[in-house]
């Protein structure tokens, strides 16, 4: 691990991009303050890759100082991999992948380089509030989803990996949703090395509106809607 390079799809995120900016130049500082006596620590880039944004999102990421790209796919994997193109071709080995609703712990850098050696590591999230959720939509979430080494989430919001394992299985498809599932599912199969770690976390949004049809804000609503209307429920994200 030489060079680190984060990528953010964003599309329209005004209301939150910047918290997931901060929050990552809070997990560098860190980094470098923890790591402060080590020798050759990684550089570590951040990219923003604005995907038809109209709203303000570009202003914000160019009033912090953060690199960004432009691109009119309206999807996320794609959005995605172009952004993780460009960080290849500007040398980073490893790549991390977060949301622009999403804000990542202070110390997410500073697990990743304790996870290594491996491949990929999927981290877990939590959700940022819990206020407009029902009683029974929290417990029914909290008491399947598994926050513990040995988890089988995957969350786009919390990945990482190397370089060389992405360009391997040729990366994030063309895939209207859950393009980070099929990512590591073709890793898996490849034998690659994955680290299913609790100790990388991230919180993202709850809300329940989302551009995406079966997206984390789709799979919240529904859960919702399950729970009021009684159902049995069945959480496989």
């Amino acid at each position: 691990m030489k060079k680190i390079g984060v990528v953010i799809p964003a599309c329209n995120e005004e209301a939150y991009i910047e918290r997931c900016l901060l929050a990552l130049k809070s997990a560098q500082t860190y980094f470098f303050q923890y790591f402060k006596t080590i020798e050759n620590l990684p550089e570590i880039q951040i990219l923003v890759v604005l995907d038809h944004c109209t709203d303000s999102t570009a202003v914000k990421v160019q009033q912090m100082g953060i690199p960004a790209m432009s691109c009119d796919f309206r999807n996320v994997g794609k959005a995605r991999h172009l952004g993780i193109q460009q960080m290849i071709e500007q040398g980073c080995d490893w790549i991390c992948c977060t949301d622009a609703d999403s804000f990542v712990q202070c110390d997410w850098f500073q697990v990743m380089l304790q996870h290594q050696p491996t491949d990929a590591i999927c981290g877990v999230v939590e959700l940022d509030q819990w206020d407009h959720l029902s009683r029974k939509t929290r417990q029914a979430y909290l008491r399947h989803y598994q926050d513990s080494m040995g988890h089988r989430h995957i969350h786009g919001a919390n990945l990482c990996f190397k370089a060389s394992a992405y360009i391997q299985v040729n990366g994030f498809q063309q895939l209207d949703c859950h393009e980070d599932v099929d990512f590591i599912r073709r890793l898996e199969k490849a034998g690659a090395q994955i680290v299913w770690s609790n100790q990388l976390r991230v919180t993202t949004s709850s809300r329940l509106s989302s551009k995406i049809a079966a997206g984390f804000a789709h799979f919240l609503q529904k859960l919702e809607l399950k729970q009021a209307a009684k159902k049995p429920i069945s959480l496989c994200k």
